[in-house]
């Protein structure tokens, strides 16, 4: 699974599933976080974005630039194929 880059993170629609690199749910499949809204840009700093996701039914927060290298937008279903 590669990393999302910034140039995708700032494309990203919403609906769009990302997967989780790192942490597995109890069936030992990725985390996956939905997109819930449209991404927020900086003009003064383009290396900054904000992406509103939600996984489960409460947990909902942000990726952002920082944690990019946590998230791939490939299936890891496919993968195994």
């Amino acid at each position: 699974m590669n990393p999302i880059t910034l140039q995708q993170a700032k494309e990203l629609k919403v609906g769009t599933t990302l997967y989780h690199r790192f942490n597995v749910n109890m069936d030992s499949t990725p985390q996956r976080w939905k997109v819930t809204g449209k991404p927020k840009i900086w003009k003064r700093d383009p290396s900054r974005v904000q992406v509103p996701i939600k996984n489960g039914l409460r947990n909902y927060g942000y990726l952002t630039e920082k944690y990019l290298d946590c998230v791939s937008l490939d299936d890891p279903d496919l993968e195994k194929l």
